[in-house]
């Protein structure tokens, strides 16, 4: 078994499992640009993709944690998107966006490939808001477990756009987990929401870890947007002066292939 991880741009890593290659939540704009993203929220890109969509050939599958905002889904990331012979997301995306595949909470696909064999996405529960607020605020979200046959340490989770919250308990209840892929920044709109976070800050990674004791730990969706309020600088020495993660966490460089 062989997996490789590249890192691109906010959230989205291009996944490489035996071959067969994943991207997810695929942002692909340059920087620069103010987007909205929804019931006021505002933000602006700050950093640039690592890889253009050109070096990106032979996509077998998209993992889109959701579609209504910029930070996860942009122009040219939706754009290459659509071109991309599966996409797998929301209930709610599927019903936006032409050949979705929408799944529930714990809803099972299964990827028929002679590359990865047994090839299934579960999805599992996200809260991509403060807990004060309704889940229409950000829209639904989910996260996904990837699973395999030649799995023998645990299946792979991708948090998606969440805080920590009871729904991650749920995914410690029914899965072992080897490599854990968390979506981090502490995303707030202070202006609308004061201090309210729309993703992890790395003490709710801690929390996450502690609860799921993943091998091995990858945060991402940490920097390159203004809305973004934990520094790569706080994330980084969080995690690497706790006995929890310090040996089991590895920080990405953006457009450089990593081969666990």
């Amino acid at each position: 078994m062989i997996i490789k991880i590249t890192h691109i741009d906010t959230a989205c890593i291009l996944l490489e499992i035996n071959g067969f290659r994943i991207l997810t939540d695929p942002t692909l704009d340059n920087a620069g640009k103010l987007y909205h993203h929804g019931f006021g929220s505002m933000s602006r890109k700050t950093e640039n993709p690592a890889l253009q969509v050109t070096e990106l050939n032979n996509i077998d599958l998209v993992l889109l944690s959701h579609h209504q905002h910029k930070d996860n889904f942009d122009n040219r990331g939706k754009e290459f998107a659509l071109s991309v012979p599966k996409i797998i997301s929301t209930k709610k995306a599927s019903k936006e966006l032409k050949g979705v595949t929408g799944l529930d909470i714990w809803e099972t696909c299964r990827i028929e490939t002679n590359k990865c064999s047994n090839l299934k996405i579960t999805a599992t529960p996200a809260q991509h808001h403060p807990w004060w607020l309704p889940e229409i605020f950000a829209g639904k979200v989910i996260g996904f477990i990837i699973e395999f046959d030649e799995q023998k340490e645990g299946v792979i989770y991708i948090s998606g756009d969440t805080v920590f919250f009871k729904g991650i308990n749920e995914v410690a209840k029914r899965y072992k987990i080897d490599i854990g892929i968390f979506h981090v920044g502490s995303a707030q709109f202070r202006y609308l929401s004061g201090f309210g976070q729309y993703t992890m800050d790395s003490k709710g990674l801690l929390k996450s870890v502690k609860v799921l004791n993943p091998n091995t730990i990858i945060p991402i969706h940490h920097k390159g947007w203004t809305h973004f309020k934990e520094t790569e600088t706080t994330l980084k020495e969080n995690l690497t002066t706790n006995e929890l993660t310090k040996n089991k966490t590895i920080f990405l460089k953006s457009g450089e292939q990593h081969t666990i």
